[in-house]
């Protein structure tokens, strides 16, 4: 999983980051402008952010994020802790809203169920399309309980695909999810990687579950037939 945290106090948000190391991959950043950039790139499974940041406030962050169609869930967490201050945050696009001081455990509980209704996540910790299975866990694909073997970027890229069916997703988006922003690889490995993990479906018939949209970039769909 790949985490943002916006918070402007940069001991609390050191504090908050090791809680949330416990669930996935955590980018920190301290202000709205770069709020604003980082959720742009679509990358990101969940926000955790503050309201009263410098500059641009979260509820700006939140609401320009929400026009730009970035629809991952975001958990505010913000010492703004008046009813007003909530139904405000909910109408402007939060999925959830916990005020500080906040209890750990809280925090992560919050976190996960937030996590398991967005990326459709079974009590397994698994992601289910039709008869393909990824098992988050154990690092394991099955389609019709025979295992595929996969490689740990062509997993990570199946897994993503998974996470975001019916989404059209850009190789940049692609790129930056998977080797990163500061990878030395170039934009092509994202072509190479995706040819290996199509030859690795179509033995079960399900290469053609990720189709390419020309010059735009790819898209997972399992073929209404198969439903």
């Amino acid at each position: 999983m790949k985490l943002l945290l916006v918070e402007d106090d940069r001991v609390l948000s050191d504090s908050i980051k090791d809680i949330l190391t416990e669930i996935g991959e955590v980018t920190a950043v301290y202000d709205g402008a770069e709020a604003i950039f980082e959720g742009e790139s679509g990358i990101y499974d969940l926000i955790v952010l503050d309201l009263m940041l410098p500059e641009v406030s979260g509820e700006q962050v939140l609401t320009t994020l929400r026009e730009k169609m970035i629809y991952c869930p975001v958990l505010i967490l913000t010492a703004k802790d008046s009813f007003e201050d909530k139904m405000k945050g909910f109408r402007n696009g939060a999925d959830d809203y916990l005020t500080k001081p906040f209890h750990r455990e809280e925090l992560l509980v919050r976190s996960q169920a937030l996590l398991r209704r967005s990326l459709g996540l079974h009590n397994r910790n698994e992601l289910v399309q039709e008869k393909l299975v990824i098992d988050l866990d154990g690092h394991l694909v099955y389609y019709d309980q025979q295992e595929i073997q996969l490689q740990g970027k062509e997993f990570d890229l199946l897994a993503y695909f998974m996470q975001n069916s019916k989404r059209i997703i850009t190789k940049d988006q692609l790129f930056d999810r998977i080797w990163g922003f500061q990878s030395d690889t170039t934009l092509s490995v994202v072509e190479v990687y995706m040819s290996n993990l199509r030859k690795h479906l179509k033995p079960y018939q399900i290469d053609g579950w990720i189709k390419t949209i020309r010059n735009v970039g790819y898209i997972f769909q399992v073929p209404e037939e198969r439903l």
